[in-house]
């Protein structure tokens, strides 16, 4: 496979496609909030903020934005740990010439969860979730190892990643978020479900 294709996924409407293991797939199709799900699935939960400025979006999101190529945009990038490991990288853009009243909390989010604003906004219009394998040498797996490597958290630079990723749109400005599963998401557990076992034991 030439080095040019790995540098853009192949973004697919149904998670079927992208032909993950089921526990996996299981991540990929949830419904609603992400942030949700990992709170219910951890005792403590966190978004930690890794950086947020003005750089060049990759190459395979430009036109999820509406962008003729890749140019320079408004970029978050943050990792998601439940109990203190991470199990998700969030990698949000925004194109330049959106305005403050289209997304007026982006700039002052911080630690707090993006998911958390989107989906209580009446005024957000959710598009539809893309599922891709995310192969080696893809520039945002190696966001993802450098993430990685400042947590002092393993990465495994030559296995395939599951990702997937949505456009929502509020007044008229696209904000892009794509998310990238870790291997340990697949060790949570509902702490909810855990929580009434333990009640029925007493």
């Amino acid at each position: 496979m030439r080095a040019a294709s790995l540098r853009q996924a192949r973004w697919l409407a149904h998670p079927d496609g992208v032909r993950a293991p089921a526990a996996m797939r299981g991540w990929l199709a949830t419904p609603g909030s992400l942030t949700a799900r990992l709170v219910a699935h951890s005792r403590q939960f966190r978004v930690q903020k890794l950086r947020q400025d003005v750089a060049p979006c990759l190459a395979d999101e430009a036109r999820a934005i509406g962008l003729p190529r890749a140019r320079r945009v408004h970029e978050r990038e943050v990792l998601l740990r439940a109990d203190g490991k991470p199990v998700v990288y969030g990698h949000t853009v925004v194109p330049l010439n959106a305005s403050a009243s289209d997304w007026p909390l982006f700039s002052a989010l911080g630690e707090r969860s993006l998911g958390s604003t989107l989906f209580y906004d009446p005024l957000v219009q959710r598009g539809q979730l893309e599922f891709a394998r995310i192969r080696p040498g893809h520039p945002l797996l190696a966001r993802v190892q450098a993430a990685l490597g400042e947590a002092g958290s393993p990465f495994d630079a030559g296995a395939i990643h599951y990702a997937r990723r949505c456009v929502y749109r509020r007044r008229q400005g696209l904000l892009l978020v794509t998310e990238v599963f870790l291997p340990e998401v697949l060790d949570l557990t509902d702490k909810r479900a855990a929580n009434i076992n333990d009640c029925d034991t007493k």
